[in-house]
C-alpha cells in the first residue's frame, strides 16, 4: 500500500466539520463520510481507487489540512489531482469575506452566518456526479435518494479494500454506461431515471457531451444546456449549478427541503413558490447559494423531520 501526505492551507475562515456535514447531508451517505474528525472518500483516478482522508489542525482563522491518500499504486500526477479534487470538494480556495461583510449589515443574515463561520460551499468532484445525484433524488426524500446512490456505487464504483470491507468510488460515466438497465431497476431506479442516466453516461463516453464544459457558460446558458438532457428539469439544473459548478449565487428554488428551511428562517407562514423564493433572496444576492448551505446545516440541527435540502417537487 502506497501512502501520500499532502498539506493544504484553506482560505480562512474554514471549518472541516461544517463543510463535511454540508457535503455529506445524511449519515447514511456511503461516499462522503465524516466520523467527527476525518472526512474521507474514495476517488477513482486513472482506474485506480485512492482513499483520501482529510483532517484539520489549527482553528478556523488559521486552518491547516492534512490530506492522507492511500492506494495500491499512486496514479500519475497523484499529488496535483488529489489536491484539486479536495479543493473542489471542500471549497478550500473560496474567499468568503465579501459574504461576511454583507452579513454584518443584516441582522438576520449575520446571526445565521456567525453560527456557521468557516463553512465553505462544497461541491462534487465532477459535474457528472452532480447530475447523477440530482436525477437520483428527483421527487424522492433525500434519505431514499442517498440510498439509491449508495447502491449504485456498491454495484458500479471501483473498490478500495479496507480492513472493514470495501469502500467505493462514485461511478464514472464509463462505469454507469456499462450498467444494465435491469440492474438499475433492481437497485431501485425507475425506468425513466435509468434510461436518462445511461443516455447521459453514454453521451459523455462517446464525446458528445462534456459536463465540465458547462463551467465556460453563464448560468442561463448552462441551465439551457442541462435542460436539453433527458431526465433533467429545472430543479436538477439549478442543483447542478450549485453543487457541481460551484455557482453560489444559485438557490435551487424548487427544492422542498430548502423551501422549508427558508420559511423557517424567515418565519413565514405557508409554503413558498419558485418565484417567491427568488424574490425573498434577492436582497442577499449573489450569495443565495451560500445561504442554501447555511440553512442546510441549520436544518440538520433541527429536531423535526422535515425534508433536508435535496428533495425536489419536480425534476
Amino acid at each position: 500500500m502506497r501512502t501520500l501526505t499532502i498539506w493544504a492551507s484553506p482560505a480562512p475562515p474554514f471549518r472541516l466539520d461544517f463543510t463535511a456535514l454540508a457535503l455529506r447531508r445524511r449519515p447514511l451517505n456511503a461516499i462522503d463520510r465524516w466520523n467527527g474528525e476525518i472526512y474521507s472518500r474514495v476517488l477513482a483516478i486513472d482506474n485506480v481507487p485512492v482513499l483520501v482522508e482529510v483532517t484539520q489542525s489549527g482553528g478556523p482563522r488559521s486552518p491547516r489540512l492534512r490530506i492522507k491518500a492511500m492506494a495500491d499504486r499512486m496514479p500519475r500526477n497523484a499529488r496535483a489531482r488529489i489536491l484539486q479534487s479536495v479543493e473542489r470538494l471542500l471549497g478550500l480556495g473560496i474567499n468568503l469575506r465579501p459574504f461576511y461583510r454583507l452579513a454584518k449589515g443584516d441582522r438576520r443574515l449575520n446571526a445565521l452566518a456567525r453560527r456557521f463561520v468557516g463553512l465553505k460551499p462544497p461541491r462534487f468532484p465532477s459535474v457528472f456526479e452532480a447530475i447523477v445525484n440530482g436525477i437520483a433524488c428527483q421527487q424522492l426524500s433525500l434519505h431514499v435518494g442517498l440510498t439509491l446512490l449508495n447502491r449504485l456505487a456498491t454495484r458500479a464504483g471501483v473498490a478500495f479494500e479496507t480492513s472493514d470491507g470495501n469502500r467505493r468510488a462514485f461511478p464514472r460515466p464509463e462505469d454507469l454506461s456499462k450498467c444494465p438497465m435491469s440492474v438499475l431497476r433492481r437497485l431501485g431506479f425507475s425506468t425513466n431515471k435509468g434510461i436518462a442516466l445511461k443516455q447521459i453516461a453514454r453521451e459523455i463516453v462517446a464525446g458528445q457531451f462534456d459536463p465540465e464544459s458547462l463551467a465556460d457558460l453563464g448560468n442561463d446558458e448552462a441551465i439551457e444546456r442541462l435542460l436539453a438532457l433527458r431526465g433533467v428539469g429545472r430543479w436538477t439544473a439549478e442543483y447542478v449549478l450549485l453543487r457541481g459548478l460551484g455557482r453560489t449565487d444559485v438557490f435551487p428554488a424548487d427544492d422542498v427541503g430548502a423551501q422549508n428551511n427558508l420559511t423557517r428562517w424567515l418565519k413565514i407562514d405557508g409554503p413558498l413558490e419558485y418565484s417567491s423564493v427568488k424574490q425573498k433572496l434577492a436582497r442577499w444576492q449573489p450569495y443565495s447559494g451560500l445561504i442554501y448551505f447555511h440553512l442546510l446545516l441549520d436544518s440538520l440541527q433541527q429536531p423535526d423531520s422535515r425534508p433536508a435540502a435535496g428533495t425536489s417537487r419536480n425534476g
